[in-house]
Protein backbone atom coordinates (compact mmCIF):
# COMPACT_ATOMS: atom_id res chain seq x y z
CA UNK A 1 0.00 0.00 0.00
CA UNK A 2 2.73 2.42 -0.98
CA UNK A 3 0.23 4.99 -2.29
CA UNK A 4 -2.34 4.62 0.49
CA UNK A 5 -4.35 7.81 0.81
CA UNK A 6 -2.90 9.40 -2.34
CA UNK A 7 -4.97 10.85 -5.15
CA UNK A 8 -3.73 10.33 -8.70
CA UNK A 9 -4.68 11.33 -12.24
CA UNK A 10 -3.47 9.14 -15.10
CA UNK A 11 -4.12 10.46 -18.60
CA UNK A 12 -4.51 7.97 -21.43
CA UNK A 13 -5.60 5.46 -18.79
CA UNK A 14 -8.08 3.70 -21.03
CA UNK A 15 -5.49 1.37 -22.57
CA UNK A 16 -1.84 0.40 -22.80
CA UNK A 17 0.72 1.87 -20.46
CA UNK A 18 -1.81 4.22 -18.86
CA UNK A 19 -4.09 1.35 -17.91
CA UNK A 20 -1.14 -0.55 -16.47
CA UNK A 21 -0.13 2.44 -14.36
CA UNK A 22 -3.69 3.03 -13.17
CA UNK A 23 -4.05 -0.62 -12.14
CA UNK A 24 -0.75 -0.60 -10.23
CA UNK A 25 -1.56 2.64 -8.43
CA UNK A 26 -4.98 1.37 -7.38
CA UNK A 27 -3.48 -1.90 -6.14
CA UNK A 28 -1.17 0.15 -3.92
CA UNK A 29 -4.02 2.12 -2.36
CA UNK A 30 -4.31 5.24 -4.51
CA UNK A 31 -7.60 6.89 -5.48
CA UNK A 32 -7.21 6.96 -9.26
CA UNK A 33 -8.85 9.19 -11.86
CA UNK A 34 -8.69 7.40 -15.21
CA UNK A 35 -8.69 10.16 -17.83
CA UNK A 36 -8.91 9.39 -21.53
CA UNK A 37 -10.35 10.86 -24.71
CA UNK A 38 -12.15 7.50 -25.08
CA UNK A 39 -14.70 7.78 -22.29
CA UNK A 40 -15.87 4.17 -22.61
CA UNK A 41 -12.33 2.86 -22.26
CA UNK A 42 -11.70 5.10 -19.24
CA UNK A 43 -14.88 3.86 -17.60
CA UNK A 44 -13.97 0.23 -18.20
CA UNK A 45 -10.61 0.59 -16.46
CA UNK A 46 -12.08 2.75 -13.67
CA UNK A 47 -14.79 0.16 -12.97
CA UNK A 48 -12.17 -2.60 -12.87
CA UNK A 49 -9.98 -0.82 -10.29
CA UNK A 50 -12.59 1.09 -8.31
CA UNK A 51 -11.48 4.42 -9.74
CA UNK A 52 -13.16 7.42 -11.33
CA UNK A 53 -13.46 7.97 -15.08
CA UNK A 54 -13.15 11.36 -16.78
CA UNK A 55 -13.33 12.03 -20.51
CA UNK A 56 -10.65 14.54 -21.51
CA UNK A 57 -8.96 15.99 -24.56
CA UNK A 58 -5.48 16.67 -23.14
CA UNK A 59 -4.70 19.14 -25.91
CA UNK A 60 -7.61 21.42 -25.02
CA UNK A 61 -7.25 23.84 -22.12
CA UNK A 62 -10.91 23.95 -21.14
CA UNK A 63 -11.12 20.15 -21.19
CA UNK A 64 -8.02 19.78 -19.01
CA UNK A 65 -9.33 22.38 -16.54
CA UNK A 66 -12.62 20.47 -16.35
CA UNK A 67 -10.71 17.24 -15.74
CA UNK A 68 -8.77 18.83 -12.88
CA UNK A 69 -11.96 20.18 -11.32
CA UNK A 70 -13.74 16.83 -11.63
CA UNK A 71 -10.75 15.04 -10.12
CA UNK A 72 -10.66 17.28 -7.06
CA UNK A 73 -14.39 16.84 -6.56
CA UNK A 74 -14.10 13.07 -6.85
CA UNK A 75 -10.88 12.23 -4.98
CA UNK A 76 -9.81 15.38 -3.15
CA UNK A 77 -6.19 16.51 -3.42
CA UNK A 78 -4.30 15.41 -6.53
CA UNK A 79 -0.97 14.17 -5.19
CA UNK A 80 0.20 12.45 -8.38
CA UNK A 81 -0.16 13.44 -12.03
CA UNK A 82 0.86 11.04 -14.78
CA UNK A 83 1.05 12.60 -18.25
CA UNK A 84 0.74 9.40 -20.23
CA UNK A 85 -1.61 10.27 -23.12
CA UNK A 86 0.31 10.34 -26.37
CA UNK A 87 0.12 9.73 -30.09
CA UNK A 88 2.46 9.34 -33.03
CA UNK A 89 2.41 9.89 -36.76
CA UNK A 90 2.91 6.98 -39.13
CA UNK A 91 6.50 6.29 -40.19
CA UNK A 92 7.39 8.57 -43.08
CA UNK A 93 10.20 10.81 -44.32
CA UNK A 94 10.15 13.95 -42.18
CA UNK A 95 9.20 16.25 -45.04
CA UNK A 96 6.24 14.08 -46.00
CA UNK A 97 4.46 14.14 -42.63
CA UNK A 98 1.35 16.29 -43.05
CA UNK A 99 0.96 19.55 -41.21
CA UNK A 100 -2.20 18.21 -39.57
CA UNK A 101 -0.32 15.17 -38.25
CA UNK A 102 2.53 17.36 -37.00
CA UNK A 103 0.10 19.67 -35.18
CA UNK A 104 -1.74 16.70 -33.67
CA UNK A 105 1.47 15.13 -32.30
CA UNK A 106 2.61 18.40 -30.74
CA UNK A 107 -0.84 19.12 -29.35
CA UNK A 108 -1.15 15.79 -27.56
CA UNK A 109 2.48 15.08 -26.63
CA UNK A 110 3.70 18.59 -25.87
CA UNK A 111 0.91 21.07 -25.19
CA UNK A 112 -0.80 18.64 -22.81
CA UNK A 113 2.12 18.78 -20.37
CA UNK A 114 1.80 22.56 -20.23
CA UNK A 115 -1.98 22.41 -19.81
CA UNK A 116 -1.95 19.85 -16.99
CA UNK A 117 0.80 21.79 -15.23
CA UNK A 118 -1.22 24.99 -15.52
CA UNK A 119 -4.25 23.24 -14.05
CA UNK A 120 -2.64 21.22 -11.26
CA UNK A 121 0.76 22.62 -10.26
CA UNK A 122 -0.69 25.56 -8.26
CA UNK A 123 -2.47 23.25 -5.83
CA UNK A 124 0.63 21.05 -5.48
CA UNK A 125 2.77 24.11 -4.73
CA UNK A 126 0.22 25.35 -2.21
CA UNK A 127 0.43 22.04 -0.33
CA UNK A 128 4.22 21.79 -0.67
CA UNK A 129 4.10 18.29 -2.11
CA UNK A 130 3.36 16.38 -5.29
CA UNK A 131 4.75 14.05 -7.92
CA UNK A 132 4.48 14.50 -11.68
CA UNK A 133 5.47 11.71 -14.06
CA UNK A 134 5.81 12.27 -17.79
CA UNK A 135 5.74 9.21 -20.05
CA UNK A 136 8.38 10.01 -22.64
CA UNK A 137 10.04 7.42 -24.90
CA UNK A 138 13.35 5.97 -25.96
CA UNK A 139 12.53 7.88 -29.17
CA UNK A 140 13.45 11.06 -27.31
CA UNK A 141 16.86 9.64 -26.37
CA UNK A 142 17.80 7.47 -29.34
CA UNK A 143 15.56 8.45 -32.26
CA UNK A 144 14.43 6.00 -34.92
CA UNK A 145 14.35 7.18 -38.55
CA UNK A 146 11.00 8.12 -40.13
CA UNK A 147 9.42 9.08 -36.79
CA UNK A 148 11.13 12.46 -36.72
CA UNK A 149 8.43 14.70 -35.26
CA UNK A 150 7.31 12.07 -32.73
CA UNK A 151 10.96 11.73 -31.67
CA UNK A 152 11.18 15.49 -31.29
CA UNK A 153 8.01 15.69 -29.20
CA UNK A 154 9.40 13.13 -26.74
CA UNK A 155 12.74 14.92 -26.64
CA UNK A 156 10.80 18.05 -25.70
CA UNK A 157 9.06 16.12 -22.92
CA UNK A 158 12.41 14.98 -21.51
CA UNK A 159 13.76 18.54 -21.44
CA UNK A 160 10.48 19.79 -19.95
CA UNK A 161 10.74 17.16 -17.21
CA UNK A 162 14.17 18.39 -16.15
CA UNK A 163 13.14 22.06 -16.36
CA UNK A 164 10.00 21.41 -14.32
CA UNK A 165 11.99 19.44 -11.75
CA UNK A 166 14.44 22.29 -11.16
CA UNK A 167 11.73 24.93 -10.90
CA UNK A 168 9.37 22.95 -8.68
CA UNK A 169 11.90 21.36 -6.33
CA UNK A 170 11.83 24.28 -3.84
CA UNK A 171 8.04 23.79 -3.64
CA UNK A 172 8.40 20.12 -2.73
CA UNK A 173 7.10 18.87 -6.08
CA UNK A 174 9.09 16.14 -7.84
CA UNK A 175 9.01 15.64 -11.63
CA UNK A 176 10.37 12.57 -13.39
CA UNK A 177 9.91 10.73 -16.67
CA UNK A 178 9.85 7.19 -17.99
CA UNK A 179 11.31 6.27 -21.36
CA UNK A 180 9.73 3.00 -22.50
CA UNK A 181 10.66 1.19 -25.66
CA UNK A 182 7.82 0.23 -28.00
CA UNK A 183 5.27 -1.87 -26.15
CA UNK A 184 2.16 -3.97 -26.52
CA UNK A 185 -0.14 -0.95 -26.75
CA UNK A 186 -2.53 0.46 -29.36
CA UNK A 187 0.33 2.62 -30.69
CA UNK A 188 2.61 -0.30 -31.57
CA UNK A 189 1.21 -0.75 -35.08
CA UNK A 190 1.58 2.98 -35.75
CA UNK A 191 5.24 2.94 -34.67
CA UNK A 192 6.04 -0.01 -36.89
CA UNK A 193 3.92 1.08 -39.84
CA UNK A 194 2.57 -2.45 -40.11
CA UNK A 195 2.16 -5.20 -37.52
CA UNK A 196 3.73 -8.26 -39.12
CA UNK A 197 5.98 -10.98 -37.68
CA UNK A 198 8.83 -9.65 -39.80
CA UNK A 199 8.42 -6.07 -38.54
CA UNK A 200 8.13 -7.24 -34.92
CA UNK A 201 11.32 -9.26 -35.33
CA UNK A 202 13.09 -6.19 -36.73
CA UNK A 203 12.04 -4.07 -33.74
CA UNK A 204 12.83 -6.78 -31.18
CA UNK A 205 16.32 -7.16 -32.64
CA UNK A 206 17.13 -3.67 -31.32
CA UNK A 207 16.13 -4.57 -27.73
CA UNK A 208 18.84 -6.56 -25.89
CA UNK A 209 16.35 -8.21 -23.50
CA UNK A 210 14.40 -9.36 -26.53
CA UNK A 211 10.88 -8.22 -25.72
CA UNK A 212 8.64 -5.17 -25.82
CA UNK A 213 7.76 -3.05 -22.77
CA UNK A 214 4.52 -4.11 -21.08
CA UNK A 215 1.92 -2.09 -19.16
CA UNK A 216 3.06 -3.95 -16.04
CA UNK A 217 6.67 -2.84 -16.59
CA UNK A 218 5.55 0.77 -16.77
CA UNK A 219 3.22 0.39 -13.79
CA UNK A 220 6.03 -0.91 -11.60
CA UNK A 221 8.46 1.84 -12.61
CA UNK A 222 5.79 4.53 -12.23
CA UNK A 223 4.93 3.26 -8.77
CA UNK A 224 8.50 3.68 -7.60
CA UNK A 225 8.96 7.18 -9.00
CA UNK A 226 5.63 8.42 -7.63
CA UNK A 227 6.00 6.84 -4.18
CA UNK A 228 7.79 8.02 -1.07
CA UNK A 229 10.57 5.55 -1.85
CA UNK A 230 11.76 8.01 -4.52
CA UNK A 231 11.55 11.08 -2.28
CA UNK A 232 15.11 12.11 -3.27
CA UNK A 233 14.61 11.43 -6.98
CA UNK A 234 13.65 14.28 -9.32
CA UNK A 235 14.53 15.24 -12.88
CA UNK A 236 15.30 11.63 -13.78
CA UNK A 237 14.44 9.97 -17.09
CA UNK A 238 14.28 6.25 -16.29
CA UNK A 239 14.73 3.97 -19.30
CA UNK A 240 12.34 1.02 -19.23
CA UNK A 241 13.58 -0.34 -22.48
CA UNK A 242 15.29 -3.69 -22.09
CA UNK A 243 18.65 -2.09 -22.90
CA UNK A 244 17.60 -0.45 -26.17
CA UNK A 245 19.40 2.84 -25.38
CA UNK A 246 22.74 1.25 -24.44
Amino acid sequence: MRLDGKGAIVTGAGSGFGAGIARRFAAEGARVVCADINGDAARAVAEEIGGVAVTVDVGDGASVDAMAKAAVQAIGDVDILVNNAGITHLPAPMEEVSEDDFDRVLRVNVKSVYLTARALVPQMKARGTGAILNIASTAGLSPRPRLNWYNASKGWMITATKAMAVELAPSGVRVNALAPVAGETPLLKSFMGEDTPEMRAKFLATIPLGRFSTPEDLGNAALYLCSGEASMVTGVVMEVDGGRCI
